[in-house]
């Protein structure tokens, strides 16, 4: 593959103000709801909306047709195994068939998940339209309290550590979208990192990839003076 065209074995996204424009552990109120086969779209007990951000949907369709491996790191204020967070990528529900014009441009394929062999079906075939719920585009998630990494508050160098550890994906593999300055510190890894400014868009996924590309060329180039 053209390095201009290369992807990272390995996307991960945080969630709030990231993939969705609010604190979920403190703005939404369980139990969650959905309406009924409502795409992208539930409510907390008040009826406040949550939802993904515009372009995310279409954004993690053209990835699992990829075969890029999907993550998500998130913290969290819950101690329990009821976290907010969980509960809403099971609940929203994602269109069968995303738009063929990032798709399309996203066309080369490996090997796939769930949500990409379903997307692929709902795409080819009128009868399969059932929406898929936000969990099924997600391979790992990584979502635990604060106090899980207690040596380092609340670190997402922990939840590198532990997607390295699962799935053997070395770290300049690695792509990661938040929306906070400080969890530029994976870089020290090796995982390239995008700050978010206002939720991520197509803008802001192409300037990742631009990123993650221009630093494995680098690399590239830098071990091909030393070999000479």
């Amino acid at each position: 593959m053209t390095p201009s065209l290369a992807f990272p074995q390995l996307i991960a996204f945080d969630l709030d103000y990231t993939l969705w424009d609010l604190w979920i552990d403190t703005h939404a109120v369980s139990p969650l709801r959905r309406e009924q086969q409502a795409i992208n779209c539930i409510a907390d007990r008040y009826g406040s909306q949550i939802k993904f951000y515009p372009d995310v949907p279409e954004i993690l369709h053209s990835l699992v047709k990829t075969g890029v491996h999907v993550a998500v790191c998130s913290r969290t204020t819950t101690p329990d195994l009821h976290v907010p967070a969980r509960e809403a990528l099971s609940l929203l529900l994602l269109p069968a068939k995303p738009q063929k014009t990032l798709l399309d441009h996203f066309s080369h394929s490996s090997s796939k998940s769930k949500a990409a062999a379903e997307a692929e079906e709902g795409a080819s075939s009128s009868s399969a339209s059932e929406p898929i719920p936000a969990r099924d585009f997600f391979d790992t998630m990584e979502i635990y309290p604060f106090f899980r990494s207690a040596a380092v508050e609340g670190s997402k160098l922990v939840h590198f550590k532990a997607l390295h550890e699962k799935t053997g994906i070395p770290y300049d593999q690695m792509l990661f979208f938040d929306d906070e300055i400080r969890n530029k510190e994976v870089e020290k890894l090796g995982v390239t990192f995008i700050l978010v400014r206002r939720g991520v868009d197509h803008d802001c996924y192409q300037k990742g990839l631009q990123e993650w590309r221009r630093k494995r060329s680098g690399a590239s180039a830098s071990g091909s003076k030393t070999r000479r």
